[in-house]
């Protein structure tokens, strides 16, 4: 059986772990995907929705744990990014 985490309550704390820590021993598969924003936002897109997609859309948005323009913004970069298989072979892998 794998070790639980310890609750971190510091970055301090948290870097010290990962830099000390054989996380192969820890569960981990709580864990979901995050996705980091570094590109600037320049562009605005101005659209009308029905009011139910939009509400089910924050719905969504929220029982992700993000702001639903955000959501849109993800929901969006997957449907034109290459399946991952197609990422592999480009990259070489």
């Amino acid at each position: 059986m794998k070790k639980q985490l310890p609750i971190l309550k510091t970055d301090e704390e948290a870097e010290d772990f990962v830099a000390n820590s054989d996380l192969t021993e820890y569960d981990l598969s709580g864990f979901h995907r995050v996705r980091f924003e570094f590109q600037p936002k320049a562009e605005r897109v101005n659209m009308r929705l029905p009011g139910s997609l939009l509400r089910a859309v924050k719905a969504k948005a929220k029982q992700a744990g993000m702001p639903y323009q955000r959501f849109i913004r993800q929901t969006l970069e997957a449907a034109v990014e290459p399946p991952p298989e197609t990422r592999r072979q480009r990259s070489g892998s």
